[in-house]
């Protein structure tokens, strides 16, 4: 009786914590994506709410798209460390690198990018989506050897049912993932690009934070 009890109030507490965790929404001329912002990953999910509400994504692009890899969006990489330069007085400011472990690659995941930076901070004014593909037990065996890593049972799961991108796990901060809109995202993967993979039609998206009362809705819309 008493482990019942405890096991409801686990359970109601971990909705709870669902409840008032982030979601934003991307609205895109191709539909809308909505995002849950992870709670292991508070530097980044705090960074992006606050960009969102400084307006700094407002109108942005997704100016780079390489089918089965990533929708990236935001500042390119170039606009970023031109400006950087050109303001040499100036630290540079970086989100500090969250890499969780359980955290990965899979189809759906939000992503923030960044330089070269040996810290593998991240930029605060670009994002990413994983599109990937789905891997074989061997091409994910080559990748564990290559990289000096070992993929849990369930993330080989994820990776040869659902896809995503392994090779990039444990250099990318994952802060979040689609849960409705999986369909758009795909979408905007798959659009013609041309030279510097920059879609030929623009999509331009702007986010939204939701509130408390479109996240409850959204809830009850989610398995």
């Amino acid at each position: 009786m008493k482990r019942t009890a405890l096991s409801f109030v686990l359970c109601l507490f971990a909705l709870t914590v669902f409840a008032q965790a982030r979601f934003v929404r991307l609205k895109t001329n191709m539909g809308d994506i909505t995002l849950h912002l992870y709670e292991e990953t508070p530097k980044h999910r705090d960074a992006f709410v606050q960009s969102i509400k400084k307006g700094l994504f407002d109108g942005a692009a997704f100016n780079r798209v390489i089918k089965g890899f990533v929708s990236q969006a935001g500042e390119l990489d170039d606009v970023i460390l031109e400006r950087e330069a050109k303001q040499p007085g100036i630290q540079v400011s970086r989100i500090d690198a969250e890499l969780v472990a359980g955290l990965i690659h899979k189809k759906g995941a939000l992503g923030a990018g960044r330089n070269d930076n040996p810290e593998k901070s991240s930029y605060f004014s670009q994002i990413y989506l994983v599109a990937g593909k789905k891997h074989t037990a061997a091409q994910l065996d080559a990748l564990e050897k290559k990289k000096g890593i070992k993929f849990s049972p369930l993330q080989r799961q994820v990776y040869t049912t659902i896809g995503g991108t392994p090779h990039l796990d444990g250099d990318y901060t994952i802060f979040g993932e689609v849960v409705e809109g999986m369909e758009v995202a795909d979408r905007i993967n798959a659009v013609p690009t041309k030279q510097g993979d920059l879609p030929v039609k623009e999509i331009i998206f702007t986010p939204q934070v939701l509130t408390q009362k479109e996240v409850n809705a959204l809830l009850k819309k989610l398995p």
